[in-house]
């Protein structure tokens, strides 16, 4: 049976929802074709030109850093990005992008980083909770008027568990009014209390359907004033969210973490770089693929030996270490790595969910080409002549 490239999209929009996505991001096909046929997918980090070469006989170009994140007016074949999207069409090579979505997702990113350098994963470092709920209670006289009003509800977005729809709870009692000047009620008469069977109805509802779900109640409810709750769920943890606190099967020293995190990830120019005393014991260690120093209070937080993330920058790394200092007790050592290489070893993690949906109609490849922008790394010797202090 044939694969189509909206297979592979559906495949991996369910390992890496584009709900967890930030705001600010640009996830999803980029161009291409859901009904074209796919027989052969490259998995990258960058789409550039390498790899936009190397896929040049793939149906599909998946990649984890966007294409086009900011926006863009046109995507003029005299322009970097879109001579890439003019190759890409003429190819007839498909780009799909899980970048935030593939960072919160569990399994994701940091996941992949963890697993490249011998952690077992406890935690995410900064968890995103679950759906945000709410739960809507109403009061229905008893009668027809509750079925439509519950109709009406679950249609607006209410009453959804999981693989479940139209889910409530009902239970009897009495509710009590007095009309008015000026109402014009469904039952009951002007100025004189009335008390009615009603039966209560709960359904919980995502928050952000609450206005339709509450305007949905209003249209379909047979009272001029329908009485009605809306209440705020508390918002539970998940697995899923930026970053990973795991262990090491036996603790070491900082350096031979360094060592051990060098190891497993590929070359690049930018290296591996520790912060800390060297002899430090680490065993418990949080991770963040790609830019991280935005967590590194959570990692304090989360009182970990060690913290790899790329992109460190001197300012926040400095302070951080400062800040232990100051209390008299250490901060996290820090693994600053490219930023490239703490996601690549995403790209299988990627690929094994293509495999594992499509089997053998498609055959899925990683790209071995480091796009690490940087390349040129001196002779750094000299530095010997540097002191300490």
């Amino acid at each position: 049976m044939s694969a189509r490239v909206g297979d592979v999209i559906a495949a991996l929009e369910a390992a890496y929802p584009p709900a967890l996505a930030a705001d600010w991001d640009a996830v999803g096909l980029v161009c291409g074709d859901p009904d074209e046929l796919v027989s052969s997918v490259l998995v990258a980090v960058d789409p550039v030109p390498e790899t936009v070469e190397e896929a040049a006989d793939d149906q599909l170009l998946v990649t984890h850093h966007p294409l086009l994140l900011r926006g863009v007016h046109g995507v003029g074949a005299d322009t970097p990005k879109g001579a890439l999207v003019h190759r890409l069409i003429r190819n007839g090579t498909a780009l799909f992008t899980a970048h935030t979505n593939a960072d919160s997702a569990d399994p994701g990113v940091s996941d992949a980083l963890a697993a490249a350098i011998g952690l077992t994963v406890e935690s995410p470092l900064v968890g995103v909770p679950e759906q945000a709920l709410d739960k809507i209670v109403t009061f229905i006289p008893v009668g027809p008027s509750i079925t439509a009003v519950h109709d009406a509800l679950s249609a607006a977005g209410a009453g959804s568990i999981g693989d479940y729809s139209h889910c409530s709870f009902a239970t009897a009692g009495t509710g009590q009014f007095k009309p008015l000047d000026g109402a014009h009620p469904a039952i009951g008469e002007v100025g004189r209390l009335e008390r009615v069977a009603e039966t209560r109805l709960e359904m919980v509802l995502p928050r952000g359907r609450r206005a339709a779900v509450v305007a949905a109640l209003r249209a379909s409810h047979p009272y001029e004033e329908p009485a009605f709750d809306v209440l705020e769920l508390a918002e539970l943890p998940s697995s899923r969210g930026l970053g990973r606190i795991g262990t090491l099967a036996e603790p070491e020293p900082l350096s031979a973490f360094a060592e051990r995190v060098a190891a497993g990830l590929p070359a690049t120019a930018w290296g591996v770089r520790a912060a800390g005393d060297p002899d430090r014991i680490v065993g418990r260690v949080a991770v963040c693929g790609g830019a991280g120093d935005s967590a590194l209070g959570a990692a304090t937080a989360a009182g970990v030996d060690a913290y790899v993330t790329a992109d460190l920058r001197h300012h926040p790394a400095s302070e951080h270490l400062l800040a232990g200092t100051l209390a008299g007790r250490p901060t996290p050592a820090l693994v600053d790595v490219a930023h490239w290489a703490s996601e690549w070893p995403w790209c299988a993690q990627a690929a094994d969910v293509v495999r594992a949906a499509l089997g053998g109609s498609v055959e899925v490849r990683v790209s071995r080409r480091r796009t690490d922008p940087w390349t040129v790394a001196p002779d750094t010797g000299r530095q010997s002549q540097l002191k300490d202090g």
